[in-house]
């Protein structure tokens, strides 16, 4: 599950917990390359001399440098840790073709990075002394029957909204400030993912500016290696995405939402039994395991079914604990498990939990830590019915997605982020979900994409061979 929405739930039953991501058409293209081709591989040329010219980008795009007024604002991302970051520019691009001028402006003489929602864990969005791309105003979301078209700056809240009220369906995250973007790319696990699948599983096509400043069209018939690394080979890389293309579902009528808690000293108990449980669930259920760090580690269970809540009453039988159960629509239950779109300071990790492990293993590391949550996010379903190697999404097989999360005072940070390392080096467990990217992580290739980093590496000297998109855990030809 994207987000820390299932931390703000902690306190609430169900009925109070409501209370973690426009209609256009698709902006104008720029020429692509044919369908049902790909680029040749690009040799590397030479890097221009100096920085880039602003004076002439500002002349095709809205532009703001340090000390213009709104400057401040502008790159400034969810987590404050990253406020020091300064880029050297802001491109606040409207249209596929400000992104073509700012790339085309910046490229080889300065780092480039998109920025969608903001919510990148370690502030790759901010690319210090670099051009941000800002996709905010490329926000539609536009319903043609089956599919939806969303802009690359597109919030969480409004696809919901937009999708709610059209009766159709997307998987995708909890917080309602991440953008569809960076969630996309990194795979896209939510909480309907088990019925559904991962929200790029749904992806029909994209519009990728590259490292050529090329708008371009990526989809299974045209440029197919590109459309398969944007499907979960990370946010940031191949290209500066303008807008998706998805295939919806019906919006499911009823979607029943519940929480569980249990005494205290029951961690080992509950964690065994859910990792029994789960996987023997029909895939309309999804559950997440919260432990809660302490002189004696929390439990709780949180999730929600596809369905009515009588049936889901049948489910939970197995499971015991203090129950809050509430029968909601679509719209309605993807409210309920947003999370704040406040800023937070935090410092978290990922791992990958392949198969059942003993509990301890999990539940051991948090004993003393206070303030620190554990979240495992059950995956299986629709999720594993794709081969590993179908997607760049490579965690198909695991059981969920384990990630670490520690909300911190940004005067402190350092002491966070080694506590935070110390219980990521504790669990002993490998992978790691991209979206929860993390700069510590070791072998971070082989823990972000498993079998698939080859191919990815591939892709990248394909299409962006000087490193255009660069930065320090980029998909890199080398």
């Amino acid at each position: 599950m994207e987000r820390r929405a299932f931390l703000k739930l902690a306190g609430a039953t169900v009925a109070g917990a409501a209370a973690t991501a426009c209609s256009a058409a698709p902006p104008a293209q720029a020429p692509s390359s044919a369908p049902g081709t790909s680029l040749p591989p690009s040799t590397s040329v030479a890097s221009p001399s100096g920085p880039p010219d602003w004076a002439a980008l500002r002349k095709k795009v809205s532009l703001l440098l340090p000390g213009d007024s709104g400057y401040d604002s502008a790159k400034r991302v969810f987590n404050p840790a990253f406020d020091g970051l300064k880029p050297a520019a802001i491109a606040k691009c409207a249209k596929p073709e400000d992104v073509q001028a700012a790339v085309s402006a910046a490229a080889r003489r300065v780092p480039i990075a998109a920025r969608s929602g903001g919510h990148s864990y370690a502030g790759y969005s901010v690319p210090h002394g670099g051009l941000m791309i800002d996709l905010g105003g490329m926000s539609s979301v536009d319903v043609q029957g089956e599919q939806v078209v969303i802009g690359a700056g597109a919030k969480l809240k409004t696809v919901y909204a937009t999708l709610g009220a059209a009766g159709r369906c997307l998987p995708a995250g909890s917080c309602p400030s991440v953008g569809i973007a960076g969630l996309t790319l990194g795979g896209g696990i939510g909480v309907l993912a088990r019925k559904y699948g991962l929200t790029c599983d749904h992806l029909v096509s994209a519009q990728v500016v590259t490292a050529d400043g090329k708008l371009r069209t990526a989809s299974e018939d045209s440029e197919p290696e590109l459309f398969w690394a944007l499907r979960g080979g990370g946010g940031g890389n191949f290209g500066v995405v303008t807008s998706f293309t998805f295939r919806t579902d019906p919006a499911p009528s009823a979607v029943s939402v519940f929480s569980l808690r249990f005494p205290a000293g029951s961690a080992d108990d509950v964690v065994a039994e859910w990792q029994r449980w789960l996987p023997e669930a029909p895939p309309e259920l999804w559950a997440n395991v919260v432990l809660s760090g302490g002189s004696t580690v929390g439990v709780r269970i949180s999730g929600c079914y596809v369905g009515d809540s009588a049936s889901l009453a049948r489910l939970l039988d197995h499971v015991g604990g203090t129950r809050a159960v509430k029968q909601l629509d679509y719209l309605g239950a993807m409210k309920y498990f947003s999370g704040s779109e406040n800023r937070q300071s935090f410092v978290a990790s990922s791992r990958i939990l392949e198969e059942p492990v003993e509990p301890a293993k999990l539940t051991s590391v948090l004993k003393g830590r206070q303030g620190m949550d554990l979240l495992v996010d059950g995956l299986g379903g629709a999720v594993a019915d794709i081969a590993p190697d179908a997607t760049a999404f490579w965690h198909r097989k695991a059981l969920g997605s384990v990630q670490i999360y520690s909300q911190v005072d940004p005067r402190n940070r350092s002491a966070a982020t080694d506590s935070v390392a110390e219980v990521v080096t504790g669990l002993g467990l490998g992978g790691g979900y991209v979206n929860y990217i993390d700069p510590a992580l070791p072998d971070w290739m082989t823990a972000y994409y498993g079998g698939n980093a080859t191919r990815l590496k591939q892709v990248a000297k394909t299409y962006d061979p000087d490193k255009v998109f660069g930065f320090a855990q980029a998909v890199t030809p080398d």
